[in-house]
């Protein structure tokens, strides 16, 4: 018999800055949701990726001196890297400019062109560059964007059309007659009354004034929109219009899109007309969770209260992380990350809870008999209520689970823990070893290793490397699924414990804080004012020369980049840089510059650039270097 399959996607991740905590927390949610239902007796397919087109990777590109690729190509290893600290078990990581799913979206544009459900137009309105959202008078707020509160700037383009329009009737009924689509509930009411009453208009889904993107096959000027893009990776991951769509056939329509409140819009509205113009199954489920919060915003390179997962993992373990993710943060709501409420939170349930419960088990098991787990004898009701707390866990816990709320399905799983821990009080087996009643401290032991066993189960989907730590202490195999918990008493009589070190030591949170204070500081000093440290081998590698510019060029659609032309000895050279707003083409001319002359090349808004001159910045303006006297091109500069 087959298994049950189950689809979970995270929304495809773009960051133009550096990654925080707030960034794990759909990842994290949804790995753990994924383990949960592998273990479960699910076939389970759990999808992420990166969004990688669009005008504002573009102008970060430009910005960075670098090609789109290669800036995406940094941005997909940080990411990744980031994934593998925190254990994410993804079974697909798309990238959006894999080629197979640059082709599916171009097939998907034929499609909607042929139904009728795209047409060419001109769009003039209000467009949000770090959303790539398009909005309408009435909906910017103070005449910024209603999601991130950025300016916005009036963009007038020849486009193409989605009718978008022509399913605002179709949404509404698929609402009704599917009032669980999107949760919370409060999501609904937001997409009903904010977009759906007020009247859709047909969207705009290409765009002319930059080329990062998938063009259009029908239609190479234009690029696809980027959310049009991105949203189709949930199809495309599976194969959707491609030779083998056997994964498509299986997982669609996905079980849950697990995405953040401030793009369920697209999920919610754009996307399933987008399916139904396609004639293609609905997703089950979109839930919008809430923010993590840094006090009372939300945290922003740009305010500076970013908080780095990597430097957290590296002090704590991955799972402090990650259990402070799925147990700190109300789920649906928005939730406030600080150091402090994470270091108390491990101290509390990790090291208090969890970890003195293993530590003085597994140490009584030593002392009292010799490491190996004793049988049990007859069970009192105390012993009984232990055991019907442990056998009743996995029903509450995957209630919790199928409601989304990992904060309930660990409190469950830490009542056993806690429990455990009463118990030890109050059967005191130092009293019952002094005593000489063995046979009951056996059952004491045997009880209190089964509590175990069973909390550790439970909690591998949620501190993966923790639970697997506890097995190897309870010199049992790691279970890879919840069969071990139909009963109590799955543990062999004379299994040996190994007692080893502590998962978790105590954090002196006061001194800790300090600590952390003062690597933020020291993370903000070395990235505004230290570059990493060169041998003279590796400066000797650039090779730097003066170069005359004899011509330059304002290169179309950027308002950013220049096309220098150089005059480098007895050659010219072309070389793009994006000084644009701080010198006019026609100033540069005649002037001496420093190149970087053996760069390797790369084509910039799809002008060969080969080389870079050398600028100096304070923040807000740009200055090219020049020598202090006039000196002839082609000459060395060391």
């Amino acid at each position: 018999m087959s298994k049950p399959t189950y689809y979970i996607t995270t929304p495809i991740y773009y960051s133009s800055g550096k990654l925080h905590i707030g960034h794990c927390y759909t990842t994290v949610i949804c790995d753990a949701i994924a383990r949960f239902k592998r273990m479960d007796g699910f076939d389970v397919f759990y999808l992420t990726g990166t969004d990688e087109h669009g005008q504002k990777v573009q102008q970060k590109a430009e910005a960075a001196g670098v090609t789109p690729k290669q800036y995406v190509d940094a941005l997909h290893e940080q990411i990744v890297n980031l994934w593998n600290v925190l254990n994410i078990s993804y079974d697909k990581f798309i990238r959006t400019t894999d080629e197979y799913h640059e082709k599916a979206v171009q097939k998907i544009y034929e499609k909607l062109l042929a139904s009728g459900d795209i047409y060419k137009s001109s769009y003039e309105g209000w467009y949000c560059t770090p959303c790539e959202s398009f909005w309408t008078e009435s909906q910017l707020v103070d005449g910024k964007c209603p999601d991130c509160g950025r300016e916005v700037k009036l963009q007038k383009e020849e486009s193409y059309f989605f009718r978008l329009s022509k399913y605002q009737d179709r949404l509404i009924e698929f609402y009704e007659q599917n009032p669980d689509f999107i949760s919370p509930k409060s999501r609904m009411n937001e997409m009903i009354n904010n977009f759906i009453k007020p009247g859709l208009k047909d969207l705009c889904i290409s765009r002319t004034t930059f080329d990062w993107g998938v063009k259009l096959p029908f239609d190479p000027k234009h690029v696809a929109y980027v959310w049009v893009d991105a949203l189709a990776n949930y199809i495309t991951a599976l194969g959707y219009l491609q030779e083998d769509h056997s994964l498509y056939d299986k997982f669609w329509p996905a079980d849950l899109h697990m995405v953040g409140k401030e793009i369920v819009r697209f999920h919610t509205i754009i996307w399933p007309a987008l399916l139904m113009a396609l004639g293609l199954p609905m997703p089950k489920k979109v839930y919008g969770h809430g923010w993590v919060l840094f006090g009372s915003d939300k945290m922003s390179k740009s305010k500076g209260n970013v908080v780095d997962p990597v430097l957290l993992a590296d002090r704590y373990g991955a799972d402090v992380v990650r259990y402070y993710l799925l147990r700190e943060i109300p789920f649906g709501s928005d939730g406030n990350y600080t150091n402090e409420a994470l270091l108390v939170r491990t101290n509390a349930d990790l090291v208090n809870d969890l970890g003195n419960l293993v530590s003085r088990t597994t140490a009584m098991v030593t002392q009292y008999f010799g490491g190996n787990i004793p049988r049990p004898n007859d069970y009192d009701d105390r012993d009984r209520e232990l055991i019907s707390l442990c056998e009743g866990a996995l029903c509450k816990v995957r209630a919790d689970m199928e409601a989304l709320s990992a904060p309930d399905a660990l409190s469950d799983i830490f009542k056993i823990i806690q429990r455990a821990n009463k118990y030890i009080d109050e059967t005191m087996p130092w009293a019952l070893n002094k005593s000489g009643d063995k046979d009951r401290l056996a059952t004491v032991m045997y009880v209190l290793c089964e509590c175990i066993r069973f909390a550790s189960t439970l909690l591998l989907p949620f501190v993966p490397a923790t639970a697997q730590r506890i097995f190897a202490k309870l010199g049992l195999d790691v279970p890879t699924d919840f069969s071990g918990l139909a009963r109590f008493g799955g543990i062999a009589e004379g299994t040996t414990v190994n007692k080893g070190d502590n998962l978790f030591n105590r954090i002196d949170v006061d001194k800790e804080l300090k600590e952390l204070d003062k690597l933020a500081t020291e993370q903000t000093e070395e990235k505004e004012e230290q570059t990493e440290q060169i041998t003279i081998e590796d400066f000797a590698k650039v090779k730097l020369v003066t170069a005359k510019v004899v011509d330059c060029q304002k290169v179309a659609k950027s308002d950013k980049l220049l096309a220098l032309k150089l005059q480098v000895g007895d050659q010219v050279r072309q070389v793009v840089s994006g000084i644009a707003q701080y010198y006019t083409p026609e100033y540069l001319v005649g002037k001496t510059v420093v190149l970087v002359a053996n760069l390797k090349p790369a084509k910039i808004r799809g002008v060969e650039s080969n080389g870079m001159i050398l600028c100096a910045s304070d923040g807000k303006n740009v200055v090219f270097v020049t020598p202090e006297k006039e000196t002839a091109s082609g000459k060395e500069v060391r």
